[in-house]
């Protein structure tokens, strides 16, 4: 049962310890806790022998106060400290934590190391991006006085989503957005009336943890490179301030958790990228600033030999199914979704996640367990990156009870190669803009939000790893030359294709292929069951360039130039008819009931509409979503077609009784340059049409 702080306001000293009277803290509330009398320090340590609280003043690395944590504030491994008399506002503090130092065995104790508190709300001096010269994190304790009213949580399904991915700087960061706030949580929020014309209905953004930018920064031609993505995590508890317009003094989140309730007042929804692979304390090389002095063993997966676990591919592996590494990931998960109202989660190299102590993979993980059947993440979207850099591929057959959603990278390898021509991923195309049932099983989100079928599934094209939209119909080949890697890093398997010429061209017949390529990406992924996602920047052409892994380029390249939103116009207007069109035709994302006219619920077909089945290395086909919507009282049917050849193939339409055919969609564009028609416009057909080469045509059926 939860100590309740009020406890503690009217109780008196124990004792005092460095001219500071102190009594036992909160054991079982972790980090440091206000009271209007004081602050209570907590911290646990399995293997540590002695802990000390270090107080400082603000901007300075030498404690101006030293408490030792006394024995009797000791419960099991939990040190608690309530310190009488602090103002928030006038100190930082750290811990130092002793015990055995031997690195053989993976204990690194040293009574000198100034420790983060895992549970930190607040990271002091990092508010100024790019700049930090300090040797040690402090922490700053926060007082949440926010108050969110009235803030129920979102009624929107998977299903419903349409998943809008930013990095938070590099969103308004380029002079181009004009916003006042450029690079920040207040500049996002400037933009908010742009999301809800574009019609996206939840964002995701990249890691907004506190992190340290210039970790590993470095010279390239003399520009400096950061650690700009942000996926070396700080802090698990702590939003990134270098992401707020002002300094918010001991109310950091402040910024942040107005965004939020601005993006829910607009109808969308926030999904954090939340990093619990590894940290950014490194290998046996890294410093050691947190986990690696509070206990090294407890946190992170060790070799026989004391040495790290790199599954993640950046030096280190949490050891996520320890009893007390669950407890810190489930209380963080619990801190974002109370304190600052998050709808939900994607996971970075989720299948870590389920990986033993060892490294092994588990049959059941208990994290993956105690986040599914959380009672306060019950309504909370779990979305997993369904592998891992240790080899581990789990896309289908992610764990845990059905309750997780997962990326699906099947449909964005797939549906790139076929889309470009590459004839031999029919099949594995059309399973995918099914909605996978291959690999989920066709069924459906039951009454207890469990993920199933359509609704595990997150279908992409792009994302912040790897090629824009953009680039992908124009490199054949990554051009990372400017990370300072020899164009060695970033992936080798893009399936892009240049449309004709390798990079910035002036020849309109290929830049009229590149946009017409992006416009037939974003048809089929707005008509495909499952839920969409697509990368900022998209809809109006943004390019980087050719860089597929532009993690450390805090510059053009990384940020959105909003010029091409006006240059490229309308390609967003048909990035914003698409998404509307997918919320007019329920049918697309979800099962209905059968249809009024007989027509069948989902299915394939060929060029000839009555031949349901296609060919093993068919370059054109169809697919048919039809069901009857109680909503309208009518038939909702979609039929989707898609010519990746490189000429005209004639086609017939479903001949189906009492329905007429009408045209919504042409991405090659008729004869007056028009690529959609919007409701009410739709061309009406008889039982053919000529797809044109490489387009996607997108159809309706109406009862007459």
């Amino acid at each position: 049962m939860k100590s309740y702080p009020q406890n503690l306001i009217s109780a008196t000293p124990t004792g005092t310890i460095s001219g500071f009277p102190v009594r036992p803290g909160l054991f079982d509330i972790n980090g440091a806790i206000p009271l209007q009398n004081g602050v209570s320090f907590t911290i646990h340590t399995r293997r540590g022998t002695a802990c000390e609280l270090l107080l400082f003043h603000r901007n300075e690395q030498e404690p101006f106060a030293v408490l030792p944590f006394p024995d009797e504030f000791k419960i099991g491994d939990v040190y608690s400290m309530f310190v009488y008399g602090l103002d928030i506002s006038n100190f930082e503090y750290a811990y130092r934590v002793d015990g055995p130092y031997e690195p053989k065995r993976g204990l690194l104790f040293n009574r000198n190391s100034v420790l983060l508190d895992p549970y930190a709300r607040a990271v002091s001096d990092q508010h100024e991006w790019g700049i930090r010269n300090l040797n040690n994190y402090h922490a700053r304790v926060v007082k949440d006085d926010f108050d969110w009213g009235v803030m129920p949580q979102s009624k929107l399904k998977m299903s419903d989503l349409i998943i809008y991915e930013l990095h938070v700087r590099g969103f308004t960061k380029d002079p181009s957005s004009k916003v006042a706030h450029p690079g920040t949580f207040a500049g996002l929020m400037e933009k908010i009336p742009y999301l809800k014309k574009l019609g996206i209905n939840a964002v995701e953004l990249m890691p907004i943890f506190e992190f340290d930018e210039n970790m590993n920064s470095r010279e390239i031609d003399g520009r400096k490179l950061l650690e700009y993505w942000g996926y070396n995590t700080v802090a698990f508890f702590a939003p990134n301030t270098g992401y707020a317009s002002v300094n918010e003094y001991n109310r950091e989140g402040r910024e942040l958790k107005e965004l939020i309730r601005t993006l829910h007042d607009s109808g969308i929804e926030v999904i954090l990228d939340v990093v619990f692979n590894h940290t950014a304390e490194g290998n046996e090389k890294g410093p050691v600033f947190c986990f690696k002095g509070i206990d090294n063993r407890v946190y992170y997966m060790l070799t026989p030999d004391g040495n790290y676990y790199n599954f993640s591919g950046c030096g280190n592996t949490l050891n996520c199914n320890n009893p007390i590494v669950q407890q810190l990931i489930l209380e963080c998960l619990r801190y974002w979704t109370i304190n600052y109202r998050v709808d939900g989660f994607r996971f970075d190299l989720a299948s870590i996640l389920g990986r033993s102590e060892n490294g092994a993979p588990l049959n059941s993980p208990p994290l993956l367990k105690s986040l599914a059947y959380d009672p306060v993440l019950h309504n909370v979207k779990l979305i997993a990156e369904a592998w891992d850099a240790g080899g581990m591929y789990q896309v289908g057959s992610f764990p845990a009870s059905l309750r997780w959603a997962e990326w699906n990278g099947r449909y964005r390898d797939s549906l790139r190669g076929f889309l470009k021509g590459d004839s031999w991923e029919s099949w594995n195309a059309a399973w995918s803009i099914s909605g996978s049932g291959d690999l989920y099983g066709g069924f459906y989100e039951d009454h207890n939000n469990n993920y199933a079928g359509y609704n595990s599934c997150v279908n992409f094209l792009t994302c912040h790893d790897g090629f824009t939209l953009y680039d992908l119909y124009s490199y054949n080949e990554k051009h990372n030359e400017a990370n300072g890697w020899n164009n060695t890093d970033g992936s080798n398997d893009n399936r892009s294709w240049n449309c004709g010429a390798e990079g910035d061209t002036d020849d309109p017949e290929v830049l009229s292929l590149r946009y017409r390529m992006i416009r037939n990406a974003c048809a089929v992924l707005m008509c495909s069951r499952g839920t969409p996602m697509f990368f900022a920047g998209d809809e109006f052409g943004n390019t980087q360039y050719g860089n597929n892994n532009s993690y450390c380029q805090d510059n053009e390249i990384s940020w959105l130039n909003w010029e091409l939103l006006e240059k490229n116009g309308e390609l967003f207007d048909f990035f914003r008819f698409m998404i509307s069109f997918r919320k007019k035709h329920p049918i697309i994302c979800k099962k209905l009931q059968d249809c009024i006219c007989g027509m069948e619920p989902l299915h394939t077909h060929n060029v000839r509409a009555e031949e349901l089945n296609i060919p093993r290395d068919a370059r054109t086909f169809s697919i048919s979503f039809a069901g009857y919507n109680p909503e309208t009282g009518e038939d909702d049917i979609v039929y989707l077609s898609i010519n990746t050849y490189w000429e005209d193939v004639p086609i017939t339409l479903p001949r189906v009784n009492h329905i007429t055919w009408y045209l919504c969609v042409n991405t090659y564009g008729d004869e007056t340059g028009r690529y959609f028609y919007p409701t009410g416009q739709e061309v009406r057909l008889g039982w053919d049409f000529i797809l044109k080469p490489r387009s996607v045509a997108v159809f309706i059926a109406k009862p007459f």
